[in-house]
């Protein structure tokens, strides 16, 4: 499972680089455009990017808990052993995994809503925005499994096993 999880992740990040190549396309024919008389005017770029955009956040996102990088405000005092870190970790990560099942759950409406709804300057599907939502959600319980088996290893006191 590890091995998975791990190429997926590493997946996640390919896209995110290969989304934020991407969107300076549209945004650069949007600034030509607006600021010369070289190419019209186009609609559809604004909205593609906005698009761009969504799944961006989106999968910053999910790299963000697998990483640690979201933020968490210090409501409890700072542990001072291992155990008691765990246990911090804990409540943090059973709080993402509180928003995760939201994510997964309201986003699978969300995404049928979106099945039966076009853009109307790009004419794509908008399911393939949406789905980004519960996308989101499942990849959040998928890596917030892993870091609550870490939790729990600290709070037994079991030592993490190299990775080889």
């Amino acid at each position: 499972m590890p091995s998975f999880i791990n190429s997926y992740y590493r997946l996640l990040r390919r896209t995110l680089t290969v989304l934020m190549g991407f969107i300076i396309l549209p945004v650069s024919l949007q600034i030509i455009s607006r600021y010369t008389g070289i190419i019209p005017r186009y609609i559809w770029t604004e909205e593609i990017a906005r698009f761009c955009f969504v799944w961006i956040i989106m999968i910053g996102a999910m790299i963000a808990v697998r990483d640690n990088a979201h933020f968490d405000v210090d409501l409890l005092p700072h542990p001072k052993t291992k155990q008691s870190q765990g246990r911090r970790n804990l409540i943090v990560h059973g709080a993402i995994t509180t928003m995760a099942l939201f994510f997964s759950s309201y986003g699978i409406s969300f995404a049928k809503i979106g099945y039966i709804q076009n853009s109307e300057m790009s004419g794509i599907n908008m399911a393939s925005i949406y789905v980004a939502f519960p996308l989101t959600g499942f990849t959040w319980l998928l890596f917030v499994g892993e870091k609550i088996a870490e939790d729990i290893r600290m709070i037994k006191g079991v030592k993490k096993e190299p990775k080889q």
